[in-house]
């Protein structure tokens, strides 16, 4: 079978160049064709896990309690905020992002209800509800309500009294989130049980029915963030204004996808052709490795684009990335073919690239595998776009590999042989220092890596991943500035909901009381004063179901929606719950502004003068108008299903912050000190989500890693047939992945979604030198029989084309700095560290371990050893 394919290489790359060059170039077009439909991804839900039960109930709480996304606009006008002027202005930037299409609604100073500017009764409040705009209002009580009133304080206004935040309340999209949920649910079964053939062609309907919806939604959604943007730039010379959300976050994110893509894309071939014309310094050696680059990227973002499979802020890394490892496979082939051309002026053109082939098959092959293995090790992570990455660049290493051993070899039985030029190459002078040095002081080597080992053990125990998604960007980026200001200023940024569920033993109790007791049995909230100054309806002989006013609306009948049985959350026992819980999530300093029934709560008893009983509490429901219900109880109180929410924001720049501490202190609050049952306590938002994704990225470096190195292990045991080999092997490599993750430990760089991947990539593509470097090794030794001369010969010969590509790599990675993403930037330094000391180990710590072991044979059996 590899004879008959030899056979097939050689009659059609050898033998028919100019077809074989063909037969690529159609099949490049026919792919590229599909790239006008390549689309790119930076949703919320790509940076999410995979199978996570939580973001199924953060999306089931979205669609319950109608809490859909939002923008966040901040505004400091030059001039005195409560001026007429700011106040204006203000309302025409309110007006005129209003009518942006899919804004159902705002929150701002000029929208909500004052209730204490002055303080009103319920009747004032029910029959004419004032807000800014109002004439007469006292704007100076009203700033004084923003900032110190349970409701608006640490919301609307900055302690400063100068900043505000207008929110743009978006649609919530429940056609979105119920085809989400139908593809997550059937993904699910499939994955766990196994889908019937009809379940499956119905998997394949609705994802595809999702992607298609799912794409328009994201363009209605930039075209929307554009509008917006365009709008307030208009504003822009009266006040400082910044943009926030999530759907703006995600727009911002697809151009810094985009601009990364074509920054890495361009600087990385300047960097391609200049380092060919300063290594080889001929025309041909530049142009086709060049080619073969740019073909391995163009034929794998085409067929990208013709099965939809959508590039992440993780995988935008992947352009640049092919093109840095296709160039090191056509480097290890080139300087072959130039070492071969020098040492045998004579042959033909036909032998001299047959051979090279011949020579190389075997090292690049494996060292492709090794470093697919490294990619594909990334798919047993929990984090979608971390597997899609894997897979990318598995399949696109493979192309990498076909077009070297194609389009290389194709290309130069095209041209002429010409002149041996690798004679006048003096860099193996360099890699020979390396080897004289591993001679002369070895034991050096040995002593210091292994200080390095243990420093880099030391510093990776100290990892972390609790980091700030503030700090994925720029600080002149107006993510930065406005997430900065949003948390700063105006209550937080990253939301927390804890959702209650009435303990139904209670609801229980609280109805049999009710029933029992009759209404004797409650204070009569009207005995010396009616707060409400009107006539108590309990004074009439005649029942209640007669003529009550509020005979609709009993707040004590069985079957009355108001019944505290019913409604356990807004009755006093309960309400009394959610405002101590409430009262302890206002004093903890990582946590910003605090929502809840309570807040409803302290404004009834504001409003009432002093407590409020149960049956006061209904009346207060009755009588609030829809716009101060829309803001205190429509969005905490699910009433079908006695469920309440506690919304607060937390501070991403408060140094406190541990995700997971804090909603474990919250919960043993609840539980300990509040007395609910933990079953009745659940936590989701975004909080949740990215915490979970931090969590999940322990777990996935350590099954990773383990993954790569049991895999690159057995690949090393197949090629080399012996222990000892592939243990050796691997040593340096591993060394140069804990010297990255030790150093991020000691450097305090967290663990993120980007990071998560350095090390398996640094040991997958570091791993390629020990091939090729072991591969020359056993040849040269079953030639000399001398262990020192050959590791001199490899430093000379491999060591050199080691060197190129190392270089390559690890400036090639350097181009990611230039990017908008810090853990895009911290992703190419690392890496480019990581290779660095990968170089460096297999130069000096792997011959040593050669040196040491002698897996080849002893020296006295040279002429037996395999070749």
């Amino acid at each position: 079978m590899l004879h008959r394919l030899a056979q097939f290489y050689q009659a059609m790359v050898i033998g028919r160049p100019r077809l074989t060059l063909a037969i690529i170039l159609l099949l490049t077009v026919g792919l590229a064709l599909g790239l006008p439909n390549f689309k790119l991804d930076a949703s919320a839900d790509s940076l999410t896990l995979e199978h996570d039960a939580d973001l199924d109930y953060f999306r089931e709480i979205n669609k319950r309690y109608q809490s859909g996304d939002f923008l966040v606009v901040t505004y400091k006008p030059q001039d005195d905020l409560f001026s007429d002027a700011s106040i204006a202005t203000l309302k025409a930037l309110r007006d005129e992002l209003l009518a942006v299409e899919g804004v159902v609604g705002s929150n701002s100073m000029l929208d909500v209800p004052l209730l204490y500017s002055p303080r009103q009764t319920l009747t004032e409040i029910a029959s004419a509800p004032r807000n800014l705009l109002t004439p007469g209002v006292d704007r100076a009580l009203a700033k004084q309500e923003f900032l110190s009133s349970p409701i608006y304080r640490d919301m609307l206004l900055s302690p400063d009294g100068q900043t505000t935040a207008l929110l743009l309340n978006l649609a919530v999209d429940n056609r979105f989130i119920e085809l989400v949920r139908e593809r997550d649910s059937l993904r699910l079964k499939r994955d766990t049980q196994g889908l019937t053939e009809a379940e499956a062609e119905e998997l394949a309907r609705v994802s595809q029915a999702f992607l298609d919806y799912r794409t328009a939604a994201d363009t209605r959604a930039r075209a929307r963030v554009a509008q917006v943007r365009q709008i307030v730039d208009d504003y822009r010379d009266r006040a400082e204004i910044f943009l926030g959300g999530v759907t703006m976050i995600t727009a911002d994110m697809i151009d810094f996808i985009r601009s990364d893509l074509v920054v890495f894309g361009t600087g990385i071939v300047i960097f391609i052709i200049a380092t060919l014309a300063f290594i080889f310094r001929q025309p041909r050696f530049v142009i086709l490795p060049l080619m073969i680059c740019i073909l391995a990227v163009v034929m794998m973002l085409g067929y990208l684009s013709w099965v939809d499979w959508r590039l992440t802020v993780i995988s935008s890394n992947f352009v640049a990335l092919l093109l840095i490892i296709s160039l090191a496979i056509t480097i290890h082939l080139v300087v072959r073919y130039r070492e071969f051309h020098a040492a045998n002026p004579d042959w033909p053109q036909s032998r001299l690239v047959m051979e090279t082939v011949r020579f190389m098959a075997r090292p690049c092959l494996y060292t492709a595998l090794t470093t697919m293995v490294a990619f594909a090790s990334l798919v047993v992570s929990d984090i979608r776009p971390v597997i899609d990455f894997g897979w990318m660049m598995s399949i696109g290493l493979m192309v990498a590999l076909a077009l070297a051993f194609v389009v290389l070899p194709a290309g130069l039985m095209l041209l002429p042989k010409g002149e041996p030029r690798d004679r006048g190459d003096s860099s193996h002078v360099l890699t020979l220092r390396f080897s004289k040095f591993t001679e002369k002081h070895g034991n050096t080597v040995l002593v210091i890596s292994l200080l390095a080992a243990m420093v880099s053990f030391y510093g990776a125990s100290k990892l972390e991943v609790d980091n700030r998604f503030i700090d994925y960007f720029r600080k002149d980026t107006e993510i930065y500035q406005g997430l900065l200001a949003i948390d700063q200023r105006l209550g937080g940024t990253t939301t927390l909901d804890i959702i209650l569920d009435a303990d139904p033993e209670l609801i229980e109790d609280l109805s049999s009381s009710f029933n029992g007791a009759g209404f004797g049995d409650v204070d009569d909230p009207f005995a010396e004063a009616d707060p409400f100054d009107e006539p108590d309806p309990f004074e009439r002989p005649e029942p209640l179901a007669q003529e009550d006013p509020f005979s609709e609306t009993d707040p004590f009948s069985e079957k009355n929606p108001e019944s505290p049985g019913a409604r356990y959350w807004f009755t006093k026992a309960g309400l009394g719950e959610l405002e101590q819980l409430h009262d302890y999530l206002e004093s903890l300093p990582e946590v910003g502004k605090v929502q809840s029934l309570a807040t409803a709560y302290k404004v009834g008893r504001d409003i009432n003068g002093g407590q409020l009983n149960d049956f006061e509490l209904a009346l207060v429901r009755q009588k609030l108008p829809d716009e101060v219900k829309d803001v205190l109880l429509t969005p905490f109180l699910a009433e079908s299903i006695n469920q309440t929410r506690v919304s607060l924001r937390a501070r991403e720049t408060d140094p406190n912050l541990r995700r997971l501490e804090l909603v474990d202190k919250i919960r043993r609050y609840a539980v300990d000190e509040v007395g609910l049952k933990s079953d009745q306590i659940h936590f989701t938002g975004m909080l949740v989500l990215y915490n979970n994704m931090l969590e999940s990225l322990f777990r996935s470096q350590i099954v990773t890693l383990g993954g790569v190195f049991l895999g690159i292990m057995a690949m090393f045991m197949v090629l080399f047939r012996s222990a000892t080999i592939a243990l050796i092997a691997i040593i340096p490599n591993m060394l140069a992945a804990g010297v990255v993750l030790g150093g991020m430990g000691l450097a305090g760089v967290p663990l993120d979604m980007m990071t998560i991947t350095i090390a398996a990539i640094a040991v997958g593509i570091g791993v390629d030198h020990a091939i090729h470097y072991l591969h020359r090794f056993r040849r040269e030794f079953a030639e000399l029989g001398d262990y020192l001369q050959c590791m001199h010969r490899a430093h000379a010969s491999i060591g050199r084309a080691m060197f190129y590509t190392s270089v390559t790599i690890i400036v090639g990675f350097s181009i990611l700095a230039l990017s908008e993403f810090i853990p895009s930037i911290y992703f190419g330094l690392l890496t480019g560290l990581a290779m660095f000391a990968a170089i460096v180990g297999s130069l000096t710590l792997l011959p040593k371990l050669v040196l040491i072991t002698q897996p080849f044979g002893r020296e006295a059996l040279a002429d037996a050893a395999p070749t």
